[in-house]
């Protein structure tokens, strides 16, 4: 019976240049229910979602909402449909205040005046009722990436929306705002909404889906009642054979010491505050060394600082015997760093150049890449396929893609190949399977693994606990800017890791000094 479904999507099929994003998909949404779409990177999950927002129009198929059928050439006409959507990458406007975010484009007024009293009160309503409690005067771009989160859903509840797509929601969430958005979401379907949830994290799938529906390439695979699947069963339906979940590694065996950091403390520009305290550790090569924390403990200016994004404010950073702390960040490059950076957008690509560009931004003046200033294309073309078939990049027209184009989970993919394979000597790796599917965090983590045993070391900075308990050799938890721990993995379970991550225990100085 149709009428029993909110939205049903018939034989979508989307066309890109080169590529079939959506070849014949059906997916059907019941009233109340929370219903996961399930792919590998590039399945098409964003874009079926954004052709049921209107953002693209589909060569072939049909949409109807509550058993009629309906056109949806734009995002208001999905708004007048009680359609909204919360983006994998989020469309704030960075210098507006949170309330001005989420009455943008809905403004009531009255002789031309916004009335802004009488939208407060409705969003603070509506935030008490969802419990997504946010600072409406914040200007965007001081606020952390959970916080912009919020934003985009009290924006969707905002404008009265009955059918909710939230795309990739937890890609850049703490575990904490992972289990508050869960929260959040469940208390969603209890006021009678129906939502759309895209992620390929089997754990959240099977923690809050109804009903699963996976895609792979393109094509549709089918659809479960996730109490009555697996997380095995859902995985080999995602990407087409078994998936080990968990990481195959002998014993490390550490040599010399590549990257010593002494006293390290740096300053957060907005707060002007200490957000690195006296920081000091030791990398060496054939070994994995983590930082685990909450996201928002000095981690992010820790890397900005070791990479030279950021200037210290004492301290120093010794690289193979190397003082390079007052070395600018090209040099670093040079001279040994790999940097798999936090925000792939902001620091990890140009959108608007090439895939094949993207690939070859740190080392195009290298003779392998130009000859007297001019670049040599056709070695450019092939070391960008060879990257592209290594490491699964999916674009829809190869090596010339604009990075914009892809999806974020291949963006990512990109970053990884550009940097692993460059010459380096120590890999800083921030969040480096961020928003990948099971299938691409198995083949990386194997090849961070691979690199460790070649002697390469890593510095891995990871808010996934189950990626720092499974990679690491040894775990500094950092807390307000301190180091706090220092642990052997194996020594340690994750709920007492928690612990020392919450800032609930540390250990002395002398603990640290000797666990190092």
């Amino acid at each position: 019976m149709a009428e029993e479904y909110v939205i049903e999507m018939r034989h979508i099929t989307k066309v890109f240049p080169g590529i079939i994003a959506n070849d014949d998909i059906t997916l059907t949404l019941k009233k109340g229910e929370i219903h996961a779409l399930l792919g590998e990177n590039g399945a098409g999950k964003s874009t079926l979602m954004s052709v049921l927002f209107g953002l693209y129009q589909p060569e072939i198929g049909e949409i109807y909402r509550d058993g009629k059928k309906v056109i949806i050439n734009d995002p208001n006409d999905a708004t007048r449909l009680g359609i909204g959507m919360v983006h994998q990458h989020f469309k704030l406007v960075e210098c507006f205040s949170i309330l001005d975010n989420i009455i943008l484009g809905s403004e009531d007024s009255k002789l031309g005046f916004i009335q802004r009293k009488l939208a407060r009160e409705k969003v603070e309503k509506l935030s008490s009722q969802y419990g997504l409690t946010v600072n409406l005067d914040d200007i965007v771009s001081d606020v952390t990436v959970g916080m912009q989160q919020r934003t985009e859903i009290l924006k969707m509840l905002y404008r009265d929306n009955e059918i909710l797509i939230f795309d990739e929601p937890t890609a850049v969430l703490t575990p904490q705002e992972i289990d508050e958005l869960m929260a959040i979401m469940r208390n969603l379907k209890n006021e009678g909404k129906s939502i759309l949830f895209i992620s390929h994290k089997l754990n959240e799938i099977m923690a809050i889906s109804d009903r699963c529906t996976v895609l792979r390439k393109g094509k549709y695979i089918g659809t479960v009642e996730t109490c009555k699947t697996t997380k095995e069963e859902l995985s080999s339906m995602m990407v087409g054979r078994n998936v080990k979940f968990e990481v195959d590694k002998d014993e490390a065996k550490p040599q010399e010491t590549v990257l010593e950091i002494e006293n390290m403390s740096v300053i957060n520009k907005v707060h002007k505050k200490k957000a690195v305290n006296n920081v000091s550790l030791k990398v060496r090569r054939g070994e994995i060394v983590c930082i685990a924390g909450i996201d928002g403990n000095g981690q992010t200016e820790f890397v900005h600082a070791l990479t030279g994004l950021e200037k210290l404010e004492s301290g120093k950073i010794i690289l193979n015997g190397e003082d390079i702390t007052e070395k600018n960040i090209r040099y670093r490059n040079t001279h040994g760093f790999s940097h798999i950076p936090e925000d792939r957008h902001k620091h990890g690509l140009i959108l608007d150049y090439t895939l094949e560009q993207n690939l070859v931004l740190q080392r195009y003046f290298e003779p392998k890449f130009q000859n007297h200033g001019f670049i040599k294309f056709e070695e450019v073309r092939d070391y960008a396929n060879r990257l592209i078939e290594e490491y699964d990049i999916r674009s829809g027209q190869g090596p010339v893609t604009l990075a914009r184009s892809m999806s974020g989970g291949n963006q990512q993919k990109a970053i990884v190949a550009r940097e692993m394979d460059r010459e380096h000597k120590l890999l800083i790796a921030v969040q480096p399977t961020r928003g990948l599917d099971v299938g691409a965090i198995e083949d990386i983590h194997s090849k961070i693994i691979r690199m460790r045993d070649n002697g390469d070391a890593i510095l891995l900075i990871s808010l996934e606990l189950d990626e720092v308990m499974n990679l690491s050799d040894k775990i500094y938890v950092m807390y307000e800017g301190e180091i706090v721990g220092v642990f052997n993995p194996k020594e340690i379970e994750v709920q007492e890791l928690g612990l020392y991550m919450a800032g609930a225990k540390r250990m002395s100085m002398e603990e640290i000094e000797n666990a190092k």
